[in-house]
């Protein structure tokens, strides 16, 4: 049990959980990031929707089937992929609202979009609801996809 987790829930004490979860993000650990999460934490990523063949991929599911996945392709295909906390607003319920600025350069593909060294930063939303017990029960995230893919150079509509 982490510092954080050893301590009663306020709204103090779920800001520091989410402020944690970007830490350990900018220092590209997806399992430390999983660990503050609930065996079964629910995960959304809003925008992300990848078509495929056969089937859609969208970022919903659960932090251990979707979002480890999502943020280690992230990772490796942005390897310098950092975040920025602008604000932390939480609740003794444990609601937590981030405004987070994401950025990094690409070096590898990500879903459609083929690298060519190109930059991103963009603000994002993320809503947390962190438990009882001072682990995530839920992640959920906003931002401008197609603001995304223009700064990396992909100006295909799908």
């Amino acid at each position: 049990m982490s510092a954080v987790q050893a301590q009663a829930r306020t709204a103090e004490s779920a800001a520091g959980v989410v402020t944690e979860f970007f830490a350990r993000y900018r220092a590209h650990d997806v399992h430390g990031m999983a660990d503050l999460c609930g065996v079964n934490a629910g995960f959304s990523y809003v925008p992300v929707e990848v078509w495929g063949k056969q089937r859609v991929l969208r970022g919903d599911g659960k932090v251990g089937t979707v979002g480890k996945p999502l943020w280690t392709g992230l990772i490796n295909a942005f390897p310098n992929l950092s975040n920025t906390v602008r604000t932390v607003t939480a609740n003794d319920d444990g609601d937590v609202v981030a405004e987070v600025d994401i950025e990094g350069t690409q070096q590898l593909a990500w879903g459609l979009i083929t690298p060519v060294g190109q930059h991103y930063s963009e603000p994002h939303l993320f809503i947390f609801q962190v438990g009882e017990d001072l682990l995530i029960d839920s992640v959920t995230a906003y931002w401008n996809d197609a603001s995304i893919s223009q700064q990396l150079g992909h100006t295909e509509v799908d």
